[in-house]
């Protein structure tokens, strides 16, 4: 079982800055960043795999940076250059240890068990 806790979202306005962060009780080899907006699906923003491999969704890329502290087993989320369309509540999500073990990393099939509250970021036009 690995437990999920976000913190760092705000209020901001566009072109503003955020950096979520995110506890994790355990690190295994996958953990995201994903985002859901009122009335849209749920869509993965930011991964990052044990072997230190990232991967963004288009629409953040060069503005979002994902990255790990493994001592402090903790994942950040630097949110830069923010947009209204950013607005949504962002969670944190681990894979479980079991499916780490089948295929590792981050694949775009990969299915996240471990799911944190949320932490709601607004951003402001």
């Amino acid at each position: 079982q690995v437990q999920l806790v976000e913190s760092g979202g705000d209020s901001v306005q566009a072109g503003g800055s955020l950096r979520l962060s995110c506890a994790a009780s355990l690190i295994n080899c996958c953990m995201a960043w994903f985002r859901q907006a009122p009335g849209k699906e749920r869509e993965r923003v930011a991964s990052f795999a044990s072997d230190g491999v990232t991967s963004y969704l288009d629409s953040v890329k060069d503005r979002f940076t994902v990255s790990q502290d493994k001592a402090k087993k903790t994942l950040y989320l630097q949110m830069n250059s923010l947009k209204p369309e950013d607005t949504a509540k962002y969670y944190c999500a681990a894979r479980s240890r079991a499916s780490c073990s089948l295929v590792t990393g981050c694949p775009p099939s990969a299915q996240f068990v471990f799911w944190g509250q949320g932490t709601q970021v607004t951003v402001s036009s």
